[in-house]
């Protein structure tokens, strides 16, 4: 769903002022599944992905996608969508009609549980989008069940934001709300043995119906579940993964010379005063609102958005790709029509294949508090020149970043970096020593892994 201009936009220090004090009904956050340490989630927009826009096409992207070292599959909203006060032809992904059935548009139940299937034995994992705040004008819950939905002072349903025409709020003060949204997230689990959730707008859904609902489905079998917010008691009981937005728009400033990147240090600092250490924080230069509504990573980035991914790959958190990103795509995907992605010939398929099979193998660069120590390593030009290590035991992984479009030549402070490694995108060995000095052409990434 396009972001309300009052989600976080800014820097966490700026804009996380304290921690929320927890729900009363707070029992401690699950433990993160395993699979999911490790993972690289891969954001599929079923309509635009191929000619066909249906499961059964998508499905056979799925050994390309394994073999790129995809982990978790993230699919859009794969529910019917309203007509009523639909935007363009096909309206939009968050328009939910009916929460038990299947988009005709991508297929049937079937098309979907065998879509579930086959990713499954490839290994990867398949997460749904949820949209729990609000349904379609057309969904039989308003007339069966108008007391759910939000109603203005004159008893007329309302939408939960004004720019929000085609979808209508609903009032989680309704119990009966809240035990029909709860059956039918397990509906999906046990129908089609799905893997989790992203969860729309999650913040606007309050945290007490999260925090009984999700461990409630978890009975079922272990879950991912992503939430489409950044605060931080999304931790506390329900959430595995928050957005990373504080990060992702200082990624956006420091490539507009807006910012400058000693600002990662800072903004870091305060994510690990407010956060759980184990809370997975998602790192990405792209997904299905900024693309449509904000620009591409180009549009954004522009020759500097390689480099920004390396960072989302190789900083503490769990990293997101957006459908089209492993082919360059240089346009904005229409919104509520359809716009086939020209996927080419994969241009930088072995760019991101080369990262996600390191998250894979490496626990140096793992989600969460198992992840390697982080340690900054100044380089005497921190405003241009951002390097850190992260490390474990004697192995260590060292990411040296130019975030400019200058030349930058820059002289390595301290020895915590010192060893011999092998370049991950060049296969380059190299030993490096205190007082090292190193020439970085610009936006130049380079990944180190210690032999």
């Amino acid at each position: 769903m396009k972001k309300l201009t009052l989600i976080l936009t800014g820097a966490l220090i700026a804009t996380l002022a304290c921690k929320p004090k927890p729900e009363p009904e707070k029992s401690g956050p699950s433990p993160h599944v395993g699979w999911s340490r490790n993972a690289t989630i891969y954001e599929v927009n079923i309509r635009q992905y191929t000619p066909q826009g249906t499961f059964k096409a998508f499905e056979l992207e799925l050994p390309r996608l394994q073999k790129m070292g995809v982990d978790i599959l993230w699919l859009m909203p794969i529910n019917p969508l309203g007509e009523k006060n639909r935007k363009g032809s096909l309206g939009s992904y968050y328009s939910v009609s009916d929460y038990y059935g299947i988009n005709p548009e991508y297929g049937t139940k079937k098309d979907f549980i065998d879509l579930v299937k086959k990713a499954h034995e490839l290994g990867m994992k398949v997460i749904v989008d949820w949209v729990a705040n609000h349904t379609s004008w057309d969904n039989p819950l308003i007339k069966k069940h108008p007391e759910w939905y939000k109603k203005d002072s004159t008893g007329n349903i309302i939408a939960p934001v004004a720019d929000w025409t085609d979808v209508a709020a609903l009032d989680y003060s309704q119990p009966g709300l809240r035990e029909y949204m709860t059956e039918v997230l397990a509906y999906w689990i046990r129908e089609a043995d799905i893997d989790g959730y992203r969860c729309d707008v999650a913040g606007m859904v309050p945290i007490d119906f999260w925090n009984r609902a999700i461990p409630e489905i978890r009975k079922i079998k272990p879950l991912f579940m992503l939430a489409e917010e950044e605060k931080p008691m999304m931790h506390d009981t329900a959430f595995d993964a928050t957005y990373s937005w504080g990060l992702f728009h200082l990624m956006n400033q420091i490539a507009q010379k807006k910012k400058s990147a000693e600002k990662i240090d800072s903004l870091f600092a305060s994510e690990k005063s407010l956060y759980p250490a184990d809370a997975f924080r998602m790192r990405f230069t792209s997904n299905h609102d900024e693309n449509s509504w904000n620009g591409t990573e180009y549009e954004r980035m522009g020759s500097g958005a390689r480099t920004f991914t390396v960072l989302t790959f190789t900083f503490p958190g769990i990293p997101l790709v957006y459908s089209g990103q492993e082919s360059a795509m240089n346009k904005r995907l229409r919104f509520f029509d359809k716009d086939t992605i020209q996927w080419g010939n994969y241009p930088l398929e072995l760019f991101y294949a080369s990262l996600m099979q390191l998250k894979q193998k490496n626990d140096l660069i793992a989600s969460g508090d198992s992840g390697g120590q982080f340690i900054k390593v100044a380089t005497g030009n921190d405003k241009t020149v951002y390097a850190f290590l992260r490390k474990k035991d004697k192995r260590q992984l060292f990411v040296v970043l130019n975030l400019s479009e200058n030349e930058q030549k820059t002289q390595l402070k301290g020895s915590d970096f010192k060893g011999k490694y092998k370049e991950l995108f060049t296969g380059q060995l190299k030993e490096l020593k205190a007082g090292d000095k190193i020439s970085l052409s610009p936006w130049q990434y380079l990944v180190y892994e210690s032999e």
